[in-house]
């Protein structure tokens, strides 16, 4: 149900990084260290299954809505992720 804004203690900007400003350009990365990424984490940081689940939610979109500055890569195996990076002018 929806809520008042004056209900609110302090309200932030909905600002997210550009994938230039999250991701190094010579890396690949799973859509788990994108999401942790996306909150302040490191790439590799011990988070909770339910806490990775929650930032799942928002990095799947954001990954979907950059995906014409991003490129993928076939994961190493079946029983893991595939990889992400930025795309460059030598990417087709």
């Amino acid at each position: 149900m929806p809520r008042p804004k004056s209900e609110f203690e302090e309200l932030f900007p909905c600002d997210f990084y550009t994938p230039e400003e999250l991701l190094d350009a010579d890396q690949m990365y799973t859509v788990y260290e994108i999401a942790r990424l996306l909150q302040g984490l490191d790439a590799d940081a011990e988070i909770d299954e339910g806490v990775e689940d929650i930032l799942l939610d928002w990095a799947i979109p954001w990954i979907m809505r950059n995906s014409d500055e991003m490129v993928v890569a076939e994961p190493p195996s079946d029983e893991e992720p595939g990889y992400y990076g930025l795309r460059d002018d030598g990417d087709d």
